[in-house]
């Protein structure tokens, strides 16, 4: 009897919590390593995850799950790491993200965004035009917990580095800790399932969202990309994860944007709860109009306690649950995991949650599905007896002409290369 490899066990796993009564995928697969060692089980959580949104896009196909390439999972979840436009690295954190000693402890801040910079300087009485000398000085007099709370209420991004144990016994601790990795709520009505292609609308930002819906592009989807006007992009994530998908910049207000929602198959949200909800962007306010939709929201920290309208990112949950503290420097300076996993397994197991809402449609009728950063760290904790060393791999890249991106992790070739932000009509395609 061949030995169940911990990437087996963990598709099974994360299949069970999508709420689908068909047979988990079991893809044959070449290599075994997808080179993401850390001490917690990342490499086997990045394979499942892949191999869940592959499962259900051959489940909707009705076709055979294809070979899957662990090498080329690892690339994918490395692709900010290897990314090239014209043979040059974008290059990663912005200088004023990372982690910073305060005076008890230490501070993971993110400023990527001019606005989130703008808020967090000010938020700490740091001059607009400050470095990151002068932020350093201002954080090592302050404590953590006293800048987490200040840059927070200034709607800034910066979090105090906790330990697993910290975490886990807090308040936003314990409620993500009881949620499902995976909600998926049916307010919706039976209808028939999709032929052929199928329409996204994604309403999503930076990485796990976009993630979630290259995924769905790269599995035959007509995946429109909407951005506010007032908030663009970081150029090089949307090169990243764009592909494969047409994009344009309407108001939240616009009626434009509400017809796109009420005529697609499938809403891809990743904007704090409650954000579009003025909007008649709501999840029940989408079903209402439309029961065979499938809507998927994504979020940092979960759909309940005290943190479930916090901003955050891949970085920010690592820091707050204990993940930087297990992967420390000697020196103790916190670290990371070695790719931005929280971000695209969440983003595949969106894919995969929004593909078998379409495939069970017809008998089960529309759907809310609710996936979260920190529900997948904690699936990271749940499961250390899934951990094994993971052997480095090089990379696998493919040019697009000028850009030199990570092949997909399955399936065929990408439509096409990422459009600019902006480029295409408010319109799903002819």
């Amino acid at each position: 009897m061949p030995v169940d490899e911990p990437r087996d066990a963990a598709v099974r796993d994360l299949w069970s919590r999508l709420d689908t009564a068909a047979p988990p995928p079991e893809p044959t697969w070449r290599g075994t390593s997808t080179g993401l060692s850390s001490p917690l089980p990342v490499d086997a959580l990045a394979q499942a995850s892949v191999a869940t949104a592959a499962g259900a896009a051959s489940l909707l196909r009705g076709a055979p799950t294809p070979e899957l390439d662990a090498a080329r999972v690892g690339s994918s979840f490395r692709a900010d790491q290897l990314l090239r436009i014209d043979g040059e690295a974008p290059g990663g954190f912005a200088p004023l993200s990372g982690f910073w000693r305060a005076g008890d402890g230490w501070v993971r801040t993110h400023a990527n965004y001019p606005h989130h910079r703008s808020r967090l300087l000010a938020a700490l009485g740091v001059p607009d035009d400050a470095g990151p000398d002068d932020l350093a000085a201002t954080l090592a007099a302050r404590p953590a917990l006293e800048v987490e709370e200040v840059v927070t209420a200034a709607g800034g991004i910066a979090v105090a580095v906790r330990d697993r144990t910290t975490w886990s016994s807090s308040a936003p601790g314990r409620a993500v800790a009881a949620e499902p990795l995976v909600t998926v709520w049916r307010p919706g009505v039976p209808a028939a399932g999709v032929a052929g292609g199928f329409r996204v609308l994604d309403l999503t930002r930076v990485i796990a969202g976009p993630v979630a819906t290259r995924t769905l592009a790269l599995a035959g989807a007509d995946v429109l990309r909407v951005d506010p006007p007032h908030l663009p992009e970081v150029p090089a994530q949307q090169v990243d994860t764009g592909l494969g998908k047409r994009t344009t910049v309407l108001d939240a207000a616009d009626p434009r944007l509400r017809a796109l929602a009420d005529t697609a198959d499938v809403v891809v949200t990743g904007y704090r709860p409650g954000a579009l909800d003025r909007f008649g962007l709501a999840p029940e306010d989408l079903l209402a109009r439309r029961p065979e939709l499938v809507v998927v929201r994504l979020d940092a920290w979960g759909w309940t306690g005290p943190w479930a309208g916090r901003r955050g990112f891949d970085s920010i949950v690592q820091a707050a649950s204990g993940v930087a503290v297990a992967h420390a420097r000697e020196d103790g300076r916190p670290g990371a995991l070695p790719a931005q996993a929280l971000d695209h397994a969440t983003g595949y197991l969106a894919a995969a949650s929004a593909l078998l809402g379409l495939a069970e449609r017809p008998t089960r009728g529309g759907s809310i599905r609710e996936l979260a950063l920190a529900r997948t760290a904690e699936w990271l904790w749940a499961h250390p007896e899934l951990g094994t060393a993971a052997p480095p791999v090089g990379p696998v890249t493919r040019s697009l002409g000028r850009v030199e991106v990570p092949p997909p992790v399955f399936g065929g070739q990408w439509a096409g290369p990422a459009h600019e932000i902006g480029a295409d009509d408010p319109v799903w395609a002819p």
